[in-house]
Formats: C-alpha cells, structure tokens, sequence
C-alpha cells in the first residue's frame, strides 16, 4: 500500500498559518503522518497559539531548528547563539511563552529517521557536523554537496527546512527536499510538500501553497511592539503589512 507524510518546516510562530496547512492536510485523509522540520517559534509572535495545536495532535513529529533552541537556552539561563536586536526578539518570545510547553520543546531531537515501503528518511532542521551542530546555510546547494555532506548516510531520502526556499534535489544517491517556509513568505500562501511512496519504492513529491488571510497577523507586528518587528515584516513578509494600512 502506498504511504504518504507531509512534510513542513519553519512555522515561526504563525498560528493562521499554521492552522491553514494543518486543515489542508486534514482534507487529504490519506495523510499517515506529520513532519515538522523545526523553528516552531521565534520571527512570529503567536508562540503560545502554535504551540498549543501542535501539541494537541497525536500524529506530529519534530525536530529542534535553531529559534527553538535559542529560546530554550535563554530559558534556561544559557547564551543563545543570537546576538543584538535578534537576541533582544528571542528574550521578548521567552518570556511570553507559557511554561507548559517547555516540558515538550526541550525533548525534541535534533534528527529523526524513519522507515515507509523499505525507503528511509532522516528529518532535520539543517544539516549537522559531527558535533551535531548546523552548519552555515549553503545558499547554492547542488547534488554533489549534498552527495558529500551525506556520503556516509544510507537514506534514501533527506528532509531539511531552515533556508526559507524549496529545494528538490534528486541525485543518484537520494532525494533532497526543503518545503520552504510554511509561516514566513512573501505572499499570503502557507507551503509545505507531500511525499508518496509507492509499495514498490516508487517516489513522488506534491509542493502545496495554502492561501490564508494574514492581514491580522501581519499588523500585529506593531500592535504588539514586537522587537525587530520592521526588519521582520521586511525581510521575511516582503512588507506585505504596507497593503492593509
């Protein structure tokens, strides 16, 4: 019997979103499973909104992405790797979050890996060195780097987000895929990917762009004094907000 998962990433604390894939692939009904491929929180403000849907499914899977695990750190006392304005928005996200939630983050994984129709799959946020750590963000990924980087892994299939851009790579060796970013885009659509695996091994890959309404989310940037709020509506929403005001 054929298997299908879908697939997101980097939901950054938008709850509509978020809510908008989420009834999109409630619609499919053949969805077996739910992969979330990090950064749950941080950029977005809707911390405590996301996290309560996610958390509430019993078919969701997750890995840590570095705004998660930057929050984390700040929580428990530790230094984050962010720095000035960026940290400043962290520590804001930290202390709004509702500490029930915490328990859950902290035991997320950096990497999964699972089994459909005899095909394997590793799930992480970006590509780790050996110290289990992301590495820099390659902004001209080939099948070749790739092939490297995973050259000592048996997967068939490597599920990463992180760089807010699909990639779909497919080289001798595997298949690469990035969803892109399911909370932060350029235009009022929500991504992420199905993944089909046939019971003979066979593969296809359906990327999904979800329309929902993101004009409140998008003004409550300012209502709120979010930290960092105008580099965040500019760089991550394509300054979508000017449209509304």
């Amino acid at each position: 019997m054929e298997k299908k998962i879908a697939v997101l990433s980097d939901i950054h604390g938008n709850h509509s979103a978020l809510q908008a894939v989420l009834n999109s692939i409630d619609e499919e009904n053949n969805i077996e499973h739910i992969y979330c491929l990090g950064d749950l929180i941080g950029i977005g403000y809707e911390t405590n909104e996301v996290l309560e849907l996610l958390f509430s499914r019993t078919d969701v899977s997750f890995v840590m992405g570095n705004h998660d695990e930057a929050i984390l750190d700040i929580l428990a006392g530790r230094v984050p790797y962010s720095k000035g304005t960026e940290r400043e928005h962290h520590k804001w996200i930290a202390e709004r979050i509702d500490h029930k939630y915490i328990r859950y983050l902290v035991e997320i994984p950096a990497e999964l890996s699972s089994i459909y129709n005899r095909k394997r799959f590793i799930f992480t946020h970006y590509h780790l060195n050996d110290h289990n750590e992301f590495i820099k963000v390659d902004k001209e990924p080939t099948e070749e780097k790739l092939d490297s980087h995973y050259r000592t892994s048996d997967a068939d299939v490597i599920c990463f987000g992180h760089h807010h851009v699909i990639h779909h790579f497919k080289s001798k060796e595997r298949l690469y895929l990035n969803p892109s970013s399911l909370g932060c885009y350029h235009k009022p659509f929500a991504p992420y990917a199905i993944i089909t695996v046939g019971e003979n091994g066979d593969m296809s890959v359906s990327f999904e762009e979800v329309p929902y309404d993101n004009k409140d989310f998008l003004l409550g940037y300012k209502r709120l004094n979010v930290p960092d709020s105008d580099y965040i509506l500019n760089i991550f929403h394509g300054n979508q907000h000017l449209n509304y005001m």
